[in-house]
């Protein structure tokens, strides 16, 4: 279960009075995620999320929650931090960083038809324009950087053939962002994680994108490539669905019209994408958290699906 931070009824008795919720009826362990301590809260006036940041701390979290507060202001679907009576959304409970956010109702997709996916697409398209006057400026901490600092402490853990792959995959990367191309993609405010277990359905009405904790400013191009990626995908040999990509990108370009320069850069963007998970999951298995309470994802799911991106067609962005 992913809860490193024990709380109780009797913990939140006095600590929820700062915030107009009422009191604190019930809390209880959320056993999915495992970078936080998560946790349904009932209270007087109905029913949220409580998260206390383990690995985040008081100076990045800002980001996280101003643009999430941002986005639901702007009607985005997304859950929104509370304030308390200050107007603070950031708050400090066992001497860690801790918010409460709103609730999302439904379920999560987890096979995704092409309905799903175009209401992906398009809310992930009103999601970039509306971060595009969001005043506060964080890189994707798991970009490029992140790469090339984690490869070397996993390349002795893997065998001849994917040392090769991560070697030429991360040469590739590093050539094209320092690319005119690249340059040119248009950019902001990205989720940077938008997996299906990250977004709530009820029925074919997406009711929510959630778990903005990877978040960070980079290629709205890469967002796209890392949903793809996920939602669009037969799992067993990570290859694309064209129906299902198909209705991602077509509602995704209907709401912002994707630009020349990010078809150019598609290919190698899905590559990105799928780097970057195979790199944190290859990490989280041979290099875990001494805290860590669940069984790290296997690494070689992205790793079939980067070969699969090298190997074979993508679909055309628009």
């Amino acid at each position: 279960m992913a809860v490193f931070t024990p709380v109780s009824l009797d913990d939140l008795t006095d600590w929820i009075a700062q915030f107009d919720l009422g009191e604190a009826l019930a809390v209880k362990g959320i056993s999915s995620g495992i970078e936080n301590s998560n946790f349904f809260l009932t209270t007087g006036t109905g029913e949220y999320v409580l998260t206390i940041f383990e690995q985040l701390g008081f100076e990045q979290l800002p980001f996280y929650l101003h643009l999430m507060r941002h986005l639901a202001d702007r009607d985005v679907l997304v859950p929104a931090p509370v304030p308390n009576r200050d107007g603070e959304i950031l708050h400090a409970l066992h001497g860690k960083p801790a918010a409460i956010v709103t609730k999302l109702e439904g379920i999560s997709q987890l096979a995704p038809r092409p309905v799903h996916c175009a209401a992906v697409g398009a809310m992930l398209a009103r999601m970039h324009l509306a971060g595009q006057d969001f005043g506060i400026r964080q890189p994707n901490l798991r970009g490029l950087d992140w790469w090339r600092a984690t490869t070397p402490a996993v390349l002795p853990f893997l065998q001849e053939d994917n040392r090769h792959l991560l070697r030429a995959e991360i040469h590739n990367q590093e050539a094209f962002a320092g690319s005119a191309a690249y340059r040119e993609l248009p950019r902001g405010p990205i989720h940077a994680d938008l997996f299906r277990n990250n977004v709530m359905f009820d029925g074919e009405r997406l009711t929510g994108f959630f778990d903005f904790y990877f978040a960070g400013c980079d290629t709205w191009i890469f967002d796209v490539a890392v949903t793809v990626n996920d939602w669009c995908i037969d799992l067993a040999t990570g290859a694309i669905d064209q129906p299902r990509a198909r209705a991602l990108l077509d509602a995704y370009h209907a709401v912002r019209p994707f630009t020349a320069a990010e078809a150019d850069a598609w290919r190698p963007m899905l590559q990105a994408g799928a780097l970057r998970f195979w790199l944190s999951r290859l990490y989280d298995l041979h290099l875990p958290r001494e805290a860590e309470m669940l069984t790290p994802h296997d690494p070689t799911h992205f790793e079939r699906i980067l070969r699969q991106r090298i190997d074979n067609p993508v679909p055309d962005l628009f």
